[in-house]
């Protein structure tokens, strides 16, 4: 395996961080219920994720602005843009498997 310097490694977390976004961005036919449902996480956890950082390293930080970051604009244009009602099925799957407990 290659031998990383801190420097690197951070550059390579950032920049796939940065495409996972991007291709979250690009799959907004792909609704968080199905996330979580799927992997346990959403784009409101990585949302979550960045605030808790920014304010970890003393960046006051909202939820509002961590969400218009992960989303790429405001989340209520998003949501009102590409955000589906649950189907009763994703609804079942979510309650069965309760991610992220």
């Amino acid at each position: 395996m290659t031998e990383l310097t801190p420097q690197q490694q951070l550059e390579f977390e950032a920049a796939a961080f940065r495409r996972l976004m991007a291709h979250l961005r690009e799959r907004s036919d792909v609704q968080n219920i199905d996330l979580m449902n799927l992997a346990g996480f959403c784009r409101n956890c990585l949302s979550n994720w960045y605030r808790d950082a920014a304010n970890a390293a003393g960046v006051p930080m909202d939820k509002d602005q961590s969400r218009e970051i992960v989303y790429g604009m405001p989340y209520d244009e998003w949501r009102s843009l590409y955000q589906k009602e649950a189907s009763s099925e994703q609804k079942t799957a979510f309650e069965a498997n309760k991610p992220g407990e």
